[in-house]
Order: C-alpha cells, then sequence, then structure tokens
C-alpha cells in the first residue's frame, strides 16, 4: 500500500482533498480551531472517557452562580484554586459514579422514578397544587423537565451505588466498647512532678563542661548556607504597569461594549389566573376568558385592588396566597412566552389581558422594573482599562517574555537593564537552597534558588537565566553576597551553650530525685501508704488530658488496670521527671439524656464513622476500577485561572 501511495502522489492528494474540503464546508473552519481551544484541553479521564476544561468550567461555573445567588460574598472565595480543584474532584467523583451505576443497571426506571420523586421531601418545593412537577416553578431556575429529569435519575442513580456500603456501618458491642474505652476511657491518678526550675540554682557547670557540650553538640550552632540576592520579576501585573490607555481608547470600548454595560431589564408582575388547559372545551374557555374580562374591567377601575383580587379568585394557589406576585423576572424566563410577551409590553402600573397561555387566562399588573440602563462611563471606566490591559498583555507576553530572558543572558552583570526597559521593581533577599516555610512568589521557587546557588552564579555574581517561578511569570536574581555554611565559634555562642548545659545538668537533678521516689515507693510493703500521697487527685482521659505532657498521658492510660494501684516513672526529658500513681479506673462518660439500657449515641456516632470511612475506601476502588487519571494540566489550569481576572479560567 505505502509502494502504491509513493507511486501515485498526486492521484493520493486528490483523493485526500475530496476527504477535507466537504469537511471544511461541513464543520467549517471553526469547528477544526475548537479542537485545539483551551475548552478543549483533556484534564482527567474516567472509564476511557475524556473530561475537557470546558466541562470543568461549566461545573465551576454553575457553583459560583449558585453561591452568589444565595450570598454575593460567598461567590469569592470560590475563585481559589483550591475550590477549582474541589469542583474538579466533585466532577470525576459524579462521572466514575455514573459509570458504576450503568455497569450495576442502578438508573430507575420511568415509573419507579416517579415514585421516588413523589416520595422525596426536598423537592416539595417544586411541586404544583396539584402535586406533579411544575414548570414554572423549574423555568425560574433555569431547567426543563427533561433536564431535571435526567438528573433526578443521574443521581438516584448515584446513591445507589454506595447506598449498600454506607447503609452498612454497623459495629459490635465488644469492638464498639474498646474503641471507645480508648478514646473515652477516664482513670484517676495522683501525681508528682520533678521541674528543673526547681534544680537550676544547684547547677554551676565549668568551663569544662561548656566545651564538652559544644563540641558534642557543633550541629546546634552551624548556621545553615544563605546567600543575599537582589531579584527582579516579570509578570501580567508588572507588564501591564508599563501601558497606557486614554480616554479616547476607553470610551471607544465603551461604545462598542455597551450592551456589555448593560443591566437586563427585569420586571416584578402579579397576575390572576383563570384556568383553562389544553384539554378545556371551547365552552369552557369562552367562560373562563369571560371570567377573565370581567376581572380585568375590575381591577382597572381599582389597581390598589389587584391583591385582593388575586387571593380572591386567582386559581394560581402558588401565587395567589401572596396577592398574585410572580416576583422580579427577565424576558424569556416566564413559564410562557404570551405571558412574558404581555408583561414586557405593558406599561408600569397598567392592567392588562386577558393573555391566553397553555394554563388558561391572565390578567395581569406590572409593579415594577429594573435594568435596562446602562451603567455610566466613568463607573465602568477602570473596569475597561483592567480588560484592555489584560488584552494587551495576552498578546505582548510572548515577545516580553523573549527580550526578558535574552537580556537576563547577554547583560548578566546588572539588573538594571531590565529594570529600565520593564519599569520593574528591584527587590532584595535573603535565601536558602531551599524555600522557607510560608514563601510566596519567586522566594518559593526551587528552580530560581536552584539557579542562585549555581557554581557561576556565587562565583561570579551574574545574573542568573530567566527562570519561570509561575504561570505567565520570570525571575532573574543576582547574589551580592554568599555566606557558606559555618559553625559559629564558642566565644559567639558561650550564653545559649550554658543555657543548654544548665537546662540539662537541673533536668539530670529532677530525673535523680524522681527516680528516689519511684523507688520508695515501689518498695514500699503492699497495702501501705507507699511513702505517702503523691500529689493532687485528678482524672485523666484521652479526651479530657488535663495539658499532661504526651508520655505522661500514655503511661497513665497505658498502666495495666488489672493490677492498681499502679506506680510509674516518666522521663520528661529536659522537661524534668514525673511520678504517677493509677488508683482507679472511670466508666466513660455518658452522654446527657442517655437512658440506661436505651440507645447509645456514642455508639451510633462510631457505626457513621465507620460507615463513612467505608465509603471512602469502596470509592478509591472505583476510581481504581474505572482508571481515573488527573493530568498534570488540570493543577497548572486551576493556578493560571486563580491568577487571572475574577469569573472565569
Amino acid at each position: 500500500m505505502f509502494d502504491f501511495v509513493r507511486n501515485h502522489s498526486r492521484l493520493t492528494l486528490a483523493f485526500l482533498l475530496l476527504l477535507i474540503i466537504p469537511s471544511f464546508v461541513v464543520f467549517g473552519i471553526e469547528g477544526y480551531s475548537r479542537f485545539n481551544s483551551p475548552a478543549a484541553q483533556t484534564v482527567a479521564r474516567v472509564d476511557g472517557q475524556n473530561v475537557t476544561r470546558g466541562e470543568w468550567e461549566q461545573a465551576h461555573e454553575r457553583l459560583i452562580d449558585r453561591a452568589r445567588r444565595a450570598n454575593p460574598e460567598a461567590a469569592e472565595p470560590l475563585r481559589s484554586e483550591r475550590a477549582r480543584l474541589d469542583t474538579l474532584d466533585t466532577l470525576l467523583r459524579e462521572r466514575v459514579l455514573l459509570a458504576a451505576a450503568g455497569d450495576l443497571h442502578l438508573f430507575p426506571p420511568d415509573q419507579r422514578l416517579a415514585r421516588l420523586f413523589d416520595a422525596d421531601p426536598q423537592y416539595g418545593g417544586l411541586r404544583g397544587p396539584d402535586g406533579k412537577l411544575s414548570r414554572e416553578l423549574l423555568a425560574q431556575l433555569g431547567m426543563t423537565p427533561e433536564g431535571f429529569d435526567q438528573q433526578l435519575r443521574q443521581t438516584y442513580a448515584m446513591q445507589q451505588v454506595l447506598a449498600g456500603v454506607a447503609g452498612s456501618g454497623f459495629v459490635p458491642a465488644a469492638a464498639a466498647g474498646q474503641t471507645l474505652d480508648a478514646l473515652l476511657q477516664r482513670r484517676e491518678i495522683e501525681l508528682q512532678r520533678f521541674e528543673p526550675a526547681a534544680y537550676r540554682a544547684k547547677v554551676q557547670p565549668t568551663e569544662a563542661d561548656l566545651e564538652a557540650f559544644y563540641k558534642a553538640n557543633e550541629a546546634m550552632f552551624r548556621t545553615p548556607e544563605q546567600a543575599q540576592i537582589e531579584y527582579v520579576v516579570l509578570d501580567a501585573e508588572a507588564l501591564a504597569r508599563g501601558f497606557t490607555l486614554s480616554d479616547d481608547e476607553l470610551r471607544k470600548f465603551y461604545e462598542a461594549n455597551i450592551a456589555r454595560f448593560t443591566a437586563p431589564e427585569e420586571r416584578r408582575a402579579s397576575h390572576i389566573l383563570i384556568q383553562a388547559d389544553s384539554s378545556a372545551s371551547a365552552e369552557q374557555k369562552a367562560a373562563a376568558k369571560a371570567r377573565a374580562e370581567a376581572l380585568v374591567a375590575q381591577a382597572r377601575a381599582n389597581p390598589g385592588a389587584f391583591a385582593e383580587l388575586a387571593k380572591k379568585y386567582s386559581q394560581d394557589t402558588a401565587s395567589a396566597a401572596v396577592g398574585g406576585d410572580l416576583e422580579f423576572s427577565r424576558r424569556g424566563a416566564m413559564a410562557s412566552k404570551a405571558l412574558d410577551d404581555a408583561v414586557f409590553a405593558l406599561e408600569p402600573g397598567k392592567v392588562g389581558g386577558p393573555v391566553e397561555s397553555e394554563f388558561g387566562y391572565h390578567v395581569i399588573l406590572v409593579t415594577g422594573v429594573r435594568g435596562g440602563k446602562a451603567r455610566p462611563f466613568d463607573e465602568v471606566k477602570g473596569e475597561i482599562g483592567d480588560e484592555l490591559r489584560r488584552a494587551r498583555v495576552a498578546k505582548e507576553w510572548p515577545t516580553a517574555a523573549e527580550q526578558f530572558t535574552n537580556m537576563a543572558y547577554e547583560q548578566p552583570d546588572s539588573l538594571k537593564p531590565l529594570i529600565d526597559k520593564f519599569k520593574l521593581e528591584k527587590r532584595t533577599a535573603t535565601v536558602r537552597r531551599a524555600p522557607a516555610d510560608g514563601a510566596t512568589g519567586a522566594l518559593a521557587s526551587a528552580k530560581l534558588l536552584s539557579a542562585v546557588f549555581s557554581a557561576d552564579a556565587l562565583r561570579d555574581k551574574r545574573n542568573t537565566d530567566a527562570v519561570e517561578v509561575g504561570p505567565n511569570q520570570l525571575a532573574s536574581a543576582r547574589v551580592v553576597q554568599h555566606q557558606p555554611s559555618r559553625v559559629l565559634p564558642l566565644a559567639e555562642v558561650r550564653e545559649a551553650v550554658r543555657e543548654s548545659v544548665v537546662a540539662q545538668q537541673a533536668a539530670a537533678l529532677a530525673r535523680k530525685e524522681g527516680e528516689a521516689r519511684l523507688a520508695a515507693l515501689r518498695a514500699a510493703p503492699a497495702g501501705s501508704e507507699g511513702g505517702g500521697k503523691l500529689g493532687e487527685t485528678i482524672v485523666v482521659s484521652r479526651m479530657q488530658s488535663r495539658l499532661l505532657p504526651a508520655p505522661l498521658l500514655e503511661a497513665a492510660l497505658r498502666a495495666d488496670a488489672s493490677k492498681l494501684p499502679v506506680v510509674q516513672g516518666v522521663d520528661l526529658g529536659n522537661g524534668g521527671y514525673a511520678v504517677l500513681k493509677v488508683t482507679k479506673v472511670l466508666p466513660r462518660e455518658t452522654p446527657a439524656g442517655t437512658t440506661p439500657g436505651g440507645p447509645d449515641p456514642l455508639r451510633d456516632q462510631l457505626g457513621r464513622a465507620f460507615a463513612m470511612a467505608e465509603t471512602d475506601a469502596y470509592l478509591e476502588a472505583l476510581k481504581k476500577r474505572y482508571k481515573l487519571e488527573v493530568k498534570p494540566e488540570a493543577r497548572v489550569a486551576a493556578a493560571a485561572a486563580a491568577a487571572s481576572s475574577p469569573g472565569g479560567f
């Protein structure tokens, strides 16, 4: 076959053109370019199916929109990188569950779906007066009955995948008792502490003690290698600062995009519905229309009484209770196009109708109008400037990045050419080979720090190469002063050494006296006072540690309860020594309101915790079974989206 192609290349080319050209005619060139758009980028795969960045974006925008409707301030935290990755995690979890539901044949048929919907109280708000799904209420949520049906079917199917595991949270009484005792069992103890502070006055370390400690612990007094650097960062913000925009440019953009700065008109209307659906006879429709016309006349004669008329005569029970009020709606959002057209054609304060729809005849009154006006230029001037700068940055960034990279390399003796060219701020810092805890920006880049501590940069004090420290962020640095790692001389750290030796020797004296006290208690005859009572008696548990050090609390709770009283010593290092006596084991506290022999709420909570853990484990197994794979590009996209303009990826 390859020989045929080679020998008949002209014929082959003509054949390929016959295939390709009709494709452009049918799909258009735009269809091909769409395959290379960011929205088509694959960010994950589930069960062999791609999950695109566009699908992820849509899911996250729906989440932001719902949050904004509930509380505008709640939407801001959702623009972060973490929130976007959480949305992707939720989307992939749903894809895994849907794949499992399909294999297990868990999608409910129509009849069962109807029964589930009727029995589920959370959907009560979507039912109309007849108890069925309300098209009007769905339309207000931007959904169609078909779309809601599909969403509901998928929701119930996904619930069924996990229901068997989630409902299996049973813990046997013995296992529950052991687990709860480990967390909540209480023990009564007597405690005597031997604090190092009480022995510091008895300690007088010699010069030999200081020198011995210093030599044995030189690592404590070694300074890390570090470098004082100056550096510059070129990013979108820095590049945008160099762009100036005239008022003429801003106003020209404003006038060309006036629709973007115009809030959609919304109208608030009230209505009175006289029902006459498509199944009504001609006589019934005529009677309904006549009744509606009579109500129009009454409402026009006294518009102020419209609400009372609606409460008395409207057959839309949902709105009749509130005087027929339908709240504010945008054009096209109402359940009936005829009603929508009439509301947006009627003058505010006027009564109109009757308007015929698939539900019957409506008498309408427009009670309010908002929106429909463009925001003033001065109000949006700043937003326009930001948008134009972002667009210009996107266009000029490749060229600027190339110039920055070349200048850092070709003029390595100073950062000044970069500062002058791009109007950058020179920054300074003291850094180590690894990013410091809490470091941000360029100083958090291990790649930049590696360049700073390269042999050339340390020896010649030249600019580092341009390093990408983030999406659309380049940095270059130069070493001003390098300080190798070294051990500080004893003369410089004498006070720190002495303090350590004093603490060590005081702790040793405390330990010695504590061990002597422990020996005396253990040597006392059984049943005797055993050297007298220790300190105060306290009750401890893992939930009530009484701020005891962890080793001390563990010793008290691990003591053999079958041989009480038990005396133990606990070495707390430089914290001293403690002697404790476990005298009693007390039952765990029961929650208030628990009746003897009745349900144990703690055991129930433990069962739920086990069920959650098993559900999570099962979900992880499903992810492996359906080969869930998250691409590295997903994190890059989330970071870039969080750093870009609000509201989009």
